[in-house]
């Protein structure tokens, strides 16, 4: 492992002080060595004064870089009125000193009199060039720009924000950091934006021909910069690994373009659709609030519900705007030409939710339809939803897939291929979103929008929706585009921080209903949620671990536990088998001294499933963990994790997140059909990642998880009768999954739970012959008992995605 050293994020002068310099930064995992800082200047020491910042927020902001950290550091400190020539940061421990920044007097220099700000985004948008980005001086900032090297025309426009007002606390809260400079669109290739203040200038160059094609126009070094920051905590071996996989998986991937091409829908299927009559098809009322929205965004959404092949729908609009911004002339053109289209001009607005709600009451359909008034509905969006109700008439509740598509209508990017119906994910995030359609009877027995929710509204009425409901359907295609900038990743999160308060208040409030005790906070990014249970009852739990010698292994497993583990009314249960050397029986006799040990004798051959079996039946806990011998725990909380999620009444497995010795994941869930029978999700990836939207770290509902590390209900283990000793190595506890989710339970992954997994040091490789024939002879035994799943497909794997790789890429 690389030394745990500091790492300087920033160095610059102080805003509102002459000749204070400010540096930032983290130690990877919060400084486990207790390493103190030393500044020289000049070869000499001088006095910093050092603050800490801690807690979600700090958090958030580095795991974008997959660091590990809760703390930042921040010291102060006086410039002398010297020259510097010489600028140098330790790291110490003890009398050791490692030098972790150094720069001489030109670099310093340079560093000193850079203005501070930044360029973070282009767009073409409506005829313009829009820059966006910050600069500390804020209005007090020059702005020029020229289009091969002649000046052009800009307008300025400078707004709050909260994230740049993080780094430089000291500036007055009414300073507007956040710019965006607007240029009418140029022929030319090359554009020059140049800040000046406080006289400091800096010059940014764009490529105007990369902007058209929505990429970034201009070069940055953030990714050489996490680069340097992940070499300094894993070291050059895992860095170079890094490297090594992601241009691979560049090379393998599949674009979204590409994508589209092959599998998107073809006119000859939308001319088929639109011939095509639905005895008693429901009609569908499309809800959308307006609140002065641009006339090509609202002319687009409109025409693309006017474009839908099945024809039996309402649209229903509610304007907000107000008499004088009022959307009345643009909406008129085409009531005159389609009376399926109702429109409300509302006497104020209301709101999104109190919108949403006038909206809402407009309708007469069978089903209602939520969609906001930019975006845009793909042709068979109805279609699509009609084909389910007809095929399953019983539907309550329908979401599809959605992607994005960019300012001009025309680019579609980052789809998000979902889960089937999944509550956990859902309360971790809002992954239904769009298109979202409901029920009219349901979605009046739920309750109209509320406005105590504004900002996560619509995650609330889902919630609401979804527990009313009594058959959801999802439908694998991408029907709903959401528009937003090719560039933006959420523009700044922080101004919207209500919204996420709000997305806690909503998911409690779920919990409520439904009579689970419960808190929820902030999860690690906005918009995800962490649910903390609120049981009374501290149940026994029994740890049952099979093992054969590897005394080492077995003994690290459990002082893991014994020695970290926050919740402690637990026994261990270890299974022997077939062990042959003196001291795993040696170390048996110690163990059982301990009151909450005790060692049972397995002497027939090794089968996985009957020594599981065996070892459940001596268990007195009312929740039984199966754990692999190899394992470490590495998380204090994991179980207490995995049991507040398994005492719930719908849950009868939780499984875990298990991580690699070398740090990357082992297991994250299993996903049926990886590799033709079934595998571990987001294998070998990086142990930070965070996985296809989120997933690796996202509690979720799952069809399987490995029993490596499995706690189950004691009484849902005997109602399944255990493991099926057929499976005597592979597939047991993939099948046991799938036979408690046959029962009505819910097998569910939480990542909060987390070991190293060692992966079957104990029973070595399959690799004779005769391991060889039993390991296909298992597989034939899960086709035959799990055939119409594997035909299916995962509920919980989208369907567009690659069966070929862990990383839930597009399927080729």
């Amino acid at each position: 492992m690389a030394e745990v050293n500091f790492i300087v994020e920033c160095i610059r002068l102080y805003a509102r002080e002459e000749r204070t310099l400010i540096i930032r930064g983290f130690f990877p995992e919060d400084n486990p060595e207790n390493r103190t800082l030393k500044v020289y200047l000049n070869q000499k020491e001088i006095p910093v004064e050092y603050t800490i910042t801690s807690g979600a927020e700090v958090r958030r902001r580095h795991l974008q870089y997959r660091m590990n950290v809760g703390e930042e550091i921040t010291g102060k400190l006086l410039l002398p009125e010297e020259t510097v020539v010489d600028f140098k940061i330790c790291s110490c421990l003890g009398t050791e000193e490692t030098e972790v920044y150094h720069v001489n007097k030109k670099q310093f220099e340079k560093m000193i009199n850079h203005l501070d700000g930044n360029l973070e985004m282009e767009r073409l948008e409506d005829g313009q060039f829009v820059l966006t980005g910050w600069c500390v001086a804020g209005e007090q900032t020059k702005c020029q720009a020229q289009v091969d090297g002649k000046n052009v025309p800009i307008d300025v426009q400078w707004k709050y924000r909260k994230d740049v007002m993080d780094v430089f606390p000291e500036l007055e809260e009414t300073v507007k950091c956040g710019f965006e400079i607007y240029v009418p669109e140029q022929n030319g290739r090359k554009l020059s934006l140049h800040l000046y203040a406080n006289e400091k200038e800096n010059k940014y160059i764009v490529s105007l021909d990369k902007v058209r094609h929505g990429e970034s126009g201009h070069d940055t070094v953030s990714l050489f910069q996490k680069g340097i920051c992940y070499w300094k905590q894993y070291g050059v071996k895992r860095t170079i690994r890094k490297i090594i996989r992601k241009m691979q998986g560049k090379k393998d991937t599949v674009s979204y373009e590409d994508f589209l091409k092959k599998y998107g829908v073809k006119e000859e299927e939308l001319a088929r659709q639109r011939q095509e009559v639905f005895e008693n098809g429901p009609c569908f009322s499309i809800a959308v609030p307006l609140y002065q929205t641009k006339e090509k965004y609202l002319r687009e959404m409109i025409e693309s519900v006017q474009a839908q092949t099945y024809t039996n729908w309402e649209l229903c609009l509610a304007d907000g705007s107000g008499r004088e911004h009022s959307l009345q002339p643009v909406v008129g053109e085409y009531i005159a030409k389609d009376k399926r289209i109702k429109y409300c001009l509302l006497d104020s607005n209301e709101g999104i939710a109190g919108n949403t709600n006038e909206a809402l009451k407009m309708a007469d359909g069978d089903f209602v339809v939520l969609t906001d008034h930019d975006d845009l509905l793909s042709p068979e969006a109805l279609y699509q939803c009609a084909k389910a109700v007809q095929k399953e008439p019983q539907t309550d509740v329908i979401y599809s897939d959605e992607d994005k598509v960019d300012m001009s209508g025309k680019k579609f990017f980052e789809p998000h291929f979902k889960s089937d119906y999944n509550i956990d994910l859902l309360c971790t995030m809002n992954y239904i979103c769009h298109l979202f359609v409901v029920r009219k009877d349901v979605m009046e027995r739920a309750g109209l929008f509320e406005s105590c929710y504004d900002g996560a509204q619509d995650h609330d009425f889902i919630l609401r929706c979804t527990e009313k409901a009594e058959h959801i359907v999802h439908i694998p295609k991408v029907l709903y585009h959401w528009r937003c900038h090719a560039q933006s990743t959420s523009e700044n999160p922080e101004s919207k921080l209500y919204a996420f308060e709000n997305g806690c208040k909503a998911v409690k409030a779920h919990y409520d209903r439904i009579g689970i005790p419960a808190e929820v906070e902030q999860g690690p990014f906005y918009g995800m949620y962490r649910t903390h249970y609120l049981w009374k009852e501290q149940p026994l739990v029994s740890i049952l671990i099979p093992n054969k010698d590897h005394v080492a292994d077995l003994k690290k497993c459990m002082d893991s536990i014994e020695e970290k583990s926050s919740y402690r009314n637990f026994e261990f249960i270890i299974v022997e088998n077939n062990s042959t050397e003196e001291e795993t029986f040696a170390y048996y006799k110690e163990i059982e001294k301990r009151d909450n040990v005790r060692v049972l004798y397995y002497k027939e051959e090794f089968n996985y499933s009957r020594i599981n079996n065996f070892g459940a039946k001596e268990a007195n806990g009312e929740y039984v963990l199966l754990l692999n011998n190899d394992t470490e725990m590495i998380e204090p909380d994991s179980i207490k994790e995995m049991l507040d999620v398994c005492m719930r009444p719908d849950v009868g497995i939780v499984g875990a997140k298990l991580i690699f010795e070398d740090n990357t994941i082992q297991h994250a869930g299993v996903i049926i059909g990886f590799g033709g029978v079934a595998g571990h999700a987001f294998i070998g990836q990086d142990r930070d990642d965070n996985g296809y939207f989120s997933r690796i770290i996202s509690v979720q509902d799952l069809s399987a998880v490995t029993a490596a590390c499995l706690m189950v209900r004691r009484s849902v283990f005997d109602e399944v009768e255990g493991l099926n000793e057929e499976f005597k190595v592979a597939f047991n506890d993939i099948d046991f999954c799938l036979k408690v989710r046959k029962a009505g339970y819910l097998v569910v992954y939480n990542p909060y739970a987390q070991f190293y997994h060692y992966e079957s040091k104990s029973r070595g490789q399959e690799d004779s012959a005769d391991k060889v024939a039993r390991f296909q002879q298992e597989i034939g035994l899960f086709g035959e008992r799990w055939g119409e799943l594997l035909e299916n497909g995962d509920p919980y794997y989208n369907p567009n995605l690659t069966l070929d790789k862990a990383d839930f890429s597009l399927k080729e």
